[in-house]
Order: structure tokens, then sequence, then C-alpha cells
């Protein structure tokens, strides 16, 4: 196969023949015009596989492009925030990328995988910001996403899943690493990233090759509890991590019709990312101001009392004696494995530092009957599933 096939007017990755036999639901969401499965038998089940043995996401839809050409570092360099000369070859940089004003267009992974050669992976399609960036740079776009097959491995068992799957030498890999192999006569890449917090790695591999790798990474993960997962799971997982997901804790800029709407990477926590020691890249002058003259929102990691989940809920904070509205939650969840209320969520400065108290104005049905309460919440500091398995190389086994 290769590319991606079509069924009944929906493009199907190539590992649809192999996830379709797990299929018991056939609930599915539109991702860039993919069918992406929400749950193969029931989310619970699929997170639990995430923290408890090895979960299995098809990450095939995600969009790719391969950057190549003498001048490619030099465009990625100008295109995002952080210093990209810093990313050697085998290494994978998390990265972020604005408008003029300062304001995220997206954020992704850039995988630098050869000397002048890059892939960078991401939510929306750039093809046409890309190329207009790349004007004046010697450098070569192609969009790869129908031409690469990918798979996320994720979970405490998912290193002993790559050893069984005979990967010499993948105890050495480190986070946001990657390693290349021999599988059936085409490359495998694999790199120690994912969306989970926790132990994992992705898999890419040529689409014709897909059914073959699937079959051997589940007789490798047979005995190690390995299920495929759909988006429900991955998304509670992301949440417990504290990572962001485009239209929910921001707006990609070009898609924005309100001011006020996007968010630049400060409101996002995302300084670490931005690199002022270089001499120009998007966005620069604009986010030289902000950090000057202080961001408007900032986005919080909340412990919320009690049980009743935050979805959609405004966050307030007293002042004189007062509760006032400062920002909404965006993301929310019970956590199994915290045993918490958690939630991200959008709030404005100066409000929101680790350690504040705040409140969450949270509605909930039960019965036909709705009910309201304001539950005490504390901003925390970091992720709130980070275990150390996470970073530990080699990984210890199952």
């Amino acid at each position: 196969m290769s590319a991606f096939e079509v069924e009944q007017g929906k493009l199907r990755t190539p590992f649809w023949p192999k996830t379709r036999a797990f299929d018991r639901l056939s609930e599915s969401h539109d991702w860039k015009g993919y069918a992406s499965a929400d749950a193969y038998l029931e989310g619970g089940l699929e997170y639990f596989a995430i923290r408890n043995s090895t979960g299995v996401f098809d990450l095939s839809p995600m969009t790719k492009y391969r950057i190549s050409g003498p001048d490619s570092l030099a465009f990625l360099d100008r295109l995002v925030t952080r210093d990209m000369k810093k990313i050697r070859p085998g290494r994978v940089a998390y990265a972020v990328w604005c408008d003029d004003q300062g304001q995220v267009i997206d954020d992704g992974t850039i995988f630098h995988l050869r000397d002048g050669e890059y892939r960078v992976c991401s939510q929306e399609r750039h093809l046409a910001w890309f190329t207009a960036a790349a004007i004046g740079f010697d450098v070569t776009i192609d969009e790869e996403t129908t031409r690469v097959a990918a798979l996320a491995v994720q979970g405490p068992t998912s290193f002993s899943v790559m050893q069984n799957l005979g990967l010499d030498g993948i105890e050495n890999l480190k986070m946001f690493g990657l390693m290349h192999f021999d599988f059936h006569g085409e490359e495998l890449m694999v790199s120690r990233t994912g969306f989970t917090g926790d132990l994992g790695y992705e898999l890419w591999i040529a689409p014709g090759k897909a059914e073959a790798l699937w079959d051997a990474l589940f007789e490798a993960g047979k005995f190690l509890g390995i299920r495929p997962i759909g988006t429900y799971a991955l998304e509670m997982a992301r949440i417990e991590a504290g990572y962001l997901a485009p239209y929910l804790e921001f707006i990609p800029a070009e898609e924005t019709v309100r001011t006020g709407r996007s968010r630049s990477p400060f409101e996002l926590g995302l300084d670490w990312l931005v690199d002022f020691s270089k001499p120009v890249f998007n966005g620069r002058r604009a986010l030289a101001d902000e950090q000057r003259r202080g961001s408007t929102w900032r986005l919080v990691k909340l412990d919320i009392e009690g049980n009743k989940e935050a979805h959609h809920s405004y966050v307030y904070a007293r002042k004189g004696g007062r509760m006032i509205n400062i920002g909404f939650i965006t993301s929310a969840m019970w956590s199994p494995v915290c045993k918490q209320n958690i939630a991200l969520g959008s709030v404005k400065t100066p409000h929101g530092k680790p350690g504040d108290t705040l409140w969450v104005e949270i509605y909930y049905q039960r019965e036909m009957h709705w009910s309201r309460v304001m539950a005490k919440a504390t901003v925390v500091d970091g992720p709130f599933w980070d275990p150390p398995r996470r970073r530990a190389t080699p990984p210890a086994p199952a």
C-alpha cells in the first residue's frame, strides 16, 4: 500500500486492516480527513493500558513535512522560536511557530533525521505558511503524510516490547532521541517520544510494511498487556501530563476570527521555548515587547477539590470579599492514577501563580437535576503525572 486507503469516502490509515479487528464500537472522528478511532473497546480500559502495560495509538494521520536542502537549518531556525542549532542529528525537538504578532500558529515536533534533513510533525496543515516562510532559502518542503505510517507505543512495558521486537541498542535510546533499524528490508525509525507523559516510543515506517510491523509488535507484546488505544485514552493521558491540545488550550492564530482569542508562547507556559539569543525569528519583536510589558493570560494546572469534573467551567478569584471571573477551564478530568480532580485552564494575569488558591464554578447533572458547586482549586507547578521511568535510560524491563 503506497498511500492511505479510502473506504466509504473516508481515508483509512495503512494500519486499518489490523485495527478494525479490534474495533467493537465503530466510533471515530475526523482527523484532518482521516478516520481516527475514539476507542476500540472501552476508553477506560485503554487508558489503563497506557498506565499499566502498553497502549498502541495509530499516529499515521498526523501532518508530516520533510524539510531538506542546504538552508534547512536556517529556515527552521527562522521559523520557530527555539534555537534549532542545538538540535543535533538523531534528536527531536518540541517547538512552536508564531505569526508576526507573536501568536502561536501551532506546536509540533521536529525530527533531525540526518544532516540537512528534518521532519516536522504538527496538528494543522502548514504547507502554504511554510512555503511563504521559505522564500529566500534554498530548501525543499515536501508533505509526506501519506508516505509515512506511524504508531505511538506507550506505557511501562513498552521498552520490553521494543526489546522483544529485536531492536538492538534500543536500551540506549534517550528521551527525544531517535534511531534507525532495518525491518523486513525497510527503514524503521524509532523515536523516544509520545503524548502520554510516560515511558514510550513512536515508530515510523513506509505504509507497505505497516501491517507486518503491527503483527510483529503485537507478537512482541502478547504477554505484556499490549492493546490498541483510541483518542479518549490518549486525551486522558495528555491532560495528566499537562500537554497542550490545539483548539482546547489554544486556537491556532490563523484560525481565530476575533482579536484576543489566540495565545502567545508566554501565555501557554512555553517561555522556555523562546530564545532571544537568536537575532531573527517569526514574532520576535512582538514577543520581546510582551516580555517587557507582561502577558495578558496565563496557562494554569489546577488541583480541584471534590470529584466533579470541571468541563467548560469558569475560574474565579477572591478580590475585596467578592468573587471575580478571571478565566476558564480548557481541559478537565478525574485522574484515576493520580486520584485527583485535575484541569488545565487559562486565567488573566497576575492571577494563577503556583500555589495560588482559585475557585472553579462547576455544574453537573444527576438524575435530571442540575447542581452547582464552587470548588476550591490550587495552582500546581509541573505535570500531574511524571513517573521516573519516563526518563530512565535504560528503562527497567517489565
